[in-house]
Order: C-alpha cells, then sequence, then structure tokens
C-alpha cells in the first residue's frame, strides 16, 4: 500500500460512482424494486432474453461495484488498525508501569494473546482484591511469574523455527 500512487481524478471518480451505486443497490428497496420490475417485465410479455441479458450485464457489473467498495472500506479500516496499533505502542512505552512485551503482541499467535489476557485479567483481579499490601505484592509477582513463563514457552517454541534454513 506504501508503494501505491495516488489515484488520478477519474479513478477517483469511478470509485465515487462504484459507492454512491453499491450503496443504493444494496438497499432493500432496490432488491423489491427489481422484482417489480422483473413481475411487470414478464407481465407485459415482453422478451424474457432481453431481461435476461439486462439482468446478467447488471449483475456483474454492481458485484464488480460492490468488491470495488469493499476493498476501499478494507484499506482504510487496515489504515486505522496500523495507526491505532502504533498509538497502543507509544502509549506501552512511554508508561512506567507498563509491560514492554505488550508492543506488537498482535503479531502473536491467537491463543498466546488470549493465555495473556487471562494471566492479566485475573493479576488484576487478584491485586484489587488484596487488602493489605503484602497481598498485591504477591498477586503482582504471580502475574510477573505468569509473564515470564509465557516468555520462556515463546522463546522455547521461536528456537527451532530459528535453527531451521
Amino acid at each position: 500500500m506504501s508503494g501505491k500512487t495516488e489515484k488520478n481524478w477519474f479513478e477517483r471518480l469511478g470509485c465515487q460512482v462504484s459507492e454512491w451505486v453499491a450503496d443504493i443497490a444494496g438497499h432493500p428497496f432496490a432488491q423489491i424494486g427489481v422484482i417489480l420490475i422483473c413481475a411487470f417485465w414478464f407481465l407485459g410479455g415482453f422478451a424474457t432474453d432481453l431481461l435476461t441479458a439486462i439482468l446478467s450485464i447488471l449483475a456483474i457489473t454492481l458485484s464488480q461495484m460492490v468488491l470495488n467498495n469493499q476493498a476501499q472500506r478494507e484499506i482504510d479500516i487496515h489504515r486505522r488498525d496500523v495507526a491505532m496499533h502504533a498509538k497502543l505502542d507509544e502509549l506501552i512505552a512511554v508508561s512506567r508501569r507498563a509491560k514492554n512485551e505488550f508492543i506488537g503482541i498482535e503479531e502473536r499467535e491467537e491463543d498466546e494473546i488470549v493465555q495473556l489476557k487471562e494471566e492479566v485479567k485475573d493479576a488484576i483481579e487478584e491485586s484489587t482484591e488484596a487488602r493489605t499490601p503484602e497481598e498485591r505484592r504477591h498477586a503482582l509477582e504471580e502475574a510477573e511469574r505468569a509473564k515470564d513463563e509465557l516468555e520462556d514457552a515463546e522463546e522455547k517454541s521461536a528456537s527451532p523455527r530459528k535453527a531451521r534454513p
């Protein structure tokens, strides 16, 4: 995406028209309208071959417009996700109490993220339930131990992959 050049005016216009048409064609009233047009076409006794050709061309064109619109939205969503991750990484990096190993966590496997999330959640619950400073310290030590275990497991699973050519 960074290697792409800016779109020319004609391409931008085409994308805008595709977006408008896709939004209109996706509305339930538009679908009811197509059904009504087909019903009146048959009742009027017009050639069904012509209607079939028109509907085929319309279906192909609308499919391409919807796909174009979807691709544009996915590009925008991806851009926002990357920006959000950069912002969160910066906040983690500058926070004194934050754990820096959370930077780039979105690139880990989903089960690792879920496990880490559960461990942090448990540690937070334990630390808020703890009444004395000693209980809080114990909860924080448990959270640190769980984090270290996760890092050790990650290093063990990553080291065989690194050894391969």
